[in-house]
């Protein structure tokens, strides 16, 4: 079942919540005191909360490898979000020069399309099914003038990313050039 997003901000505004992972490949919740299973740690993820993982032993972050965890059960479930192609070409980019700004890129993205789906969540409050139904084919003007404007959003996002490699080309090879 899709679940909406956090409301703007509630995710910085919630309490961190830390998960120790034991050698037993265990995770306990030290916040409610039991062992919990990954998929509670997707439901506080999926609900706002800030969720660290630590190795319940030396205290490393493992946090980011929980989450990979998450996402390949999530792929592997059955309704996958990412293509081979799309998973292909993330892959391409790591070693590569841009391998950094594909990050913050595809960050940016993301929550611009989180805030594009908060902000229509705000607008439809009040729809019934029958409302939803008129609503929903891609061609309605509403939805057309969302994804346009997430469409403009990300090309800025992307000539941005375009313009500072630009600088930092030039700061870079700006020594090498020949003295006069």
């Amino acid at each position: 079942m899709p679940m909406s997003p956090p409301a703007p901000g509630k995710a910085s505004k919630a309490p961190q919540r830390v998960i120790k992972k034991y050698p037993n490949r265990r995770l306990y919740d030290t916040d409610t005191s039991t062992y919990i299973t990954l998929a509670e740690v997707k439901h506080m993820v999926m609900d706002g909360d800030q969720v660290t993982v630590r190795d319940a032993k030396t205290g490393e972050d493992l946090t980011r490898s929980i989450f990979l965890q998450i996402l390949l059960e999530e792929e592997a479930a059955g309704a996958p979000m990412f293509t081979e192609a799309v998973l292909a070409n993330i892959i391409r980019f790591y070693g590569h020069a841009m391998q950094g700004f594909m990050g913050s890129y595809l960050e940016k993205n993301v929550q611009a399309f989180m805030d594009m789906q908060v902000k229509m969540a705000e607008q439809t409050k009040g729809f019934t099914p029958e409302m939803w139904a008129k609503f929903t084919p891609m061609q309605s003007p509403p939805m057309q003038g969302l994804m346009g404007g997430f469409a403009e959003q990300s090309k800025q996002m992307f000539e941005q990313m375009q313009e500072q490699m630009k600088k930092q080309t030039e700061q870079m090879f700006g020594s090498f050039k020949p003295k006069r």
